[in-house]
């Protein structure tokens, strides 16, 4: 053996030691993280166990029995959310994921305490398990485990779906007219002015709508067009949305919209908040949409003349104060009520994310308590937090400059402040 291929040898057995240190660690690793969220579905489904019980004392009885429960378990899941900084109703789908996996599939859980599946597997499953009667729930369980423990998360997924679709004792026709009824669309702003929008709809439906946008791009494809196939499928969406095009408006025309033609039949209801430079062109400073976040000032002053019923909200550009919202008034003014929504935002409840201009206007010290009807004593509140703000145990202090001190039932504080001006 040669000097040079024994250099190689040790080089490579150093290697495999290394790597073998590593993928050691690594599924150690994985293997914690799975007991920690065994751990956290126990703790979920504790919690959740105690609001129940606990309802009708820490309740209002002006509230029917119902409504106690629920309020009691949203009053546990804010103050959880809040000790982590998490979205409140990530806490309650994670708390109803728990419940489910704790109570309806103990054997799933298990695994997961003891590593041998992953947080997601045991998501998948439990997912798959939700629609599935009781008396069909053991024999899936018993032949999908075992599966999660030996295949990724992607693979089990399709098996579960054929796994399931075999022991349903329910026909898909009953079940596909059930889902039917959670259909939606839900909009996700993105970075750099982008954004996603999210159609759940049947499956005939959704697979005609790409394959109608596929259509169109491929005729303005072949019509020379050089936007990617990607590109002309996004924008042909957008145009069927926005304009209507027809099958017999791409015939007779192949060439796609571009999206600034497009976006020429956005007429919505929007609010924009344009620093006064950008609005005189001196200043590249950007805009904000409401619900969205900033965006350029061409697309702004494009949606401001198109759009004739939105709210221009001119700012001043060192200090980002409010220059002009409209003339003031003397009871409850539109004007005050566009300045307080525009300070939040959104609902001032720590991590809730819901738009200003969708929430309740709340005195934070009571009319009848004295509060009067100003900046200082306005907050933007969604329903829930709103009402939520009034069970025992929460409490809401208004600071001065629009700050808010929250006080949880089990003692903590959080602060929430509003948004700086966002140039």
């Amino acid at each position: 053996m040669t000097e040079t291929s024994s250099a190689a040898i040790r080089v490579g057995d150093e290697y495999a030691a290394q790597l073998a240190e590593f993928s050691g660690e690594w599924a150690e690793l994985h293997r914690q993280q799975a007991v920690l969220d065994a751990r956290k579905a126990r703790l979920l489904a504790r919690s959740a166990a105690y609001a129940d019980a606990f309802a009708d004392s820490v309740v209002p009885a002006v509230f029917p029995p119902a409504e106690r429960q629920a309020l009691s378990r949203r009053s546990t899941c804010a103050a959880l959310a809040m000790a982590t900084r998490t979205p409140e109703q990530t806490v309650q789908r994670a708390t109803n994921d728990a419940e489910r996996l704790v109570n309806d599939a103990p054997s799933v859980l298990a695994s997961l305490e003891t590593g041998r599946i992953s947080a997601r597997h045991a998501q998948t499953i439990i997912d798959q398990l939700s629609d599935v009667p009781v008396a069909g729930r053991a024999a899936f369980l018993a032949e999908v485990l075992p599966i999660a423990e030996e295949s990724t998360n992607a693979n089990l997924r399709r098996r579960a779906r054929v796994l399931r679709e075999r022991l349903h004792p329910e026909s898909i026709t009953a079940r596909a007219v059930r889902s039917e009824a959670d259909r939606r669309v839900e909009f996700e702003p993105a970075a750099d002015g982008m954004a996603w929008v999210h159609l759940f709809a049947t499956a005939p439906i959704a697979q005609g709508i790409a394959e109608r946008i596929e259509a169109a791009a491929a005729e303005s494809r072949q019509a020379g067009d050089t936007r990617t196939c990607a590109q002309l499928q996004a924008d042909a969406l957008a145009a069927l949305a926005l304009t209507g095009v027809t099958p017999d408006d791409v015939r007779s025309s192949p060439v796609l919209p571009h999206p600034i033609e497009v976006q020429e039949h956005i007429t919505p209801t929007v609010q924009i908040t344009v620093p006064a430079l950008s609005m005189a062109g001196v200043s590249d400073a950007p805009a904000t949409l409401d619900g969205y976040g900033p965006i350029d000032p061409k697309t702004a002053a494009r949606i401001a003349v198109n759009a004739p019923s939105f709210t221009r909200i001119l700012v001043q550009p060192e200090t980002g104060a409010v220059l002009s919202v409209g003339r003031h008034q003397y009871r409850v003014p539109a004007d005050l009520q566009r300045a307080v929504r525009l300070r939040d935002g959104t609902c001032r409840a720590p991590g809730c994310g819901r738009r200003a201009r969708a929430c309740d206007l709340d005195h934070s010290v009571a009319w009848e308590d004295g509060g009067t009807t100003d900046v200082a004593n306005l907050a933007c509140l969604c329903r829930h937090h709103h009402r939520m703000k009034h069970l025992p145990g929460w409490n809401l202090d208004h600071q001065p400059g629009g700050v808010l001190e929250w006080t949880t039932p089990d003692g903590k504080q959080y602060r929430t402040e509003p948004d700086p001006a966002p140039f």
